[in-house]
């Protein structure tokens, strides 16, 4: 005996429901089967040409150069540090960053750490921590501001106002500006050579 089984009333559905199934897969494989002309690009092909050349010409020679100006401007930054610091054995982390540069950056971590230590056996054995350029660049800036100091204020500031008036001459200000300026320089001039006067 063979079992029977309910038939539901859905079983009339499946057939309307493939129709319209069935008709959007012909759709679509008609769709596929006959495509439009497509393109994987929104440029036209002589615009992806040229577009193509440009990238090339660039990355062959303009990336290079960037990338090794990159290098090397890494590659001076403790020799930088250094002078900056005004760290005593500076001739020394220039020539390791050199170095640095021919072994292809191998060596450039040593040379940013030297730069930033405090040399404690140099100071012990020559007395000082600093590179003698920075002894001459006070003392030329103490003598710099000694020379200042001895010039008189009233000297000091006419002299101020002649470099001004002949930085504005040589930028070609109107002649009745510098007329009137030259009078108003000419008149302050006598009144500190009078008050000179007066002091002595």
């Amino acid at each position: 005996m063979t079992p029977t089984f309910p038939v539901s009333i859905d079983a009339t559905r499946p057939r309307r429901v493939r129709r319209p199934l069935a008709v959007g897969l012909l759709a679509a494989v008609w769709s596929l089967a006959l495509p439009s002309a497509a393109s994987a690009s929104l440029l036209s092909h002589e615009a992806e040409d040229k577009l193509a050349t440009f990238l090339a010409l660039f990355v062959l020679f303009v990336v290079p150069v960037v990338l090794i100006t990159l290098f090397w401007l890494v590659h001076i930054m403790p020799e930088k540090i250094a002078h900056k610091r005004h760290h005593p054995q500076f001739e020394a982390i220039r020539t390791l960053c050199l170095l640095s540069l021919a072994f292809g950056g191998l060596l450039w971590p040593l040379a940013w750490l030297w730069a930033y230590t405090k040399p404690i056996g140099y100071k012990m054995a020559y007395g000082t921590d600093k590179h003698p350029d920075y002894f001459t660049e006070q003392e030329e800036k103490s003598a710099v501001e000694s020379g200042a100091a001895t010039l008189g204020l009233r000297d000091r500031s006419t002299v101020d106002l002649r470099d001004r008036l002949a930085h504005l001459e040589e930028k070609g200000v109107p002649a009745a500006e510098l007329k009137a300026l030259r009078a108003d320089l000419a008149a302050l001039e006598a009144r500190v050579a009078d008050a000179d006067n007066e002091a002595r």
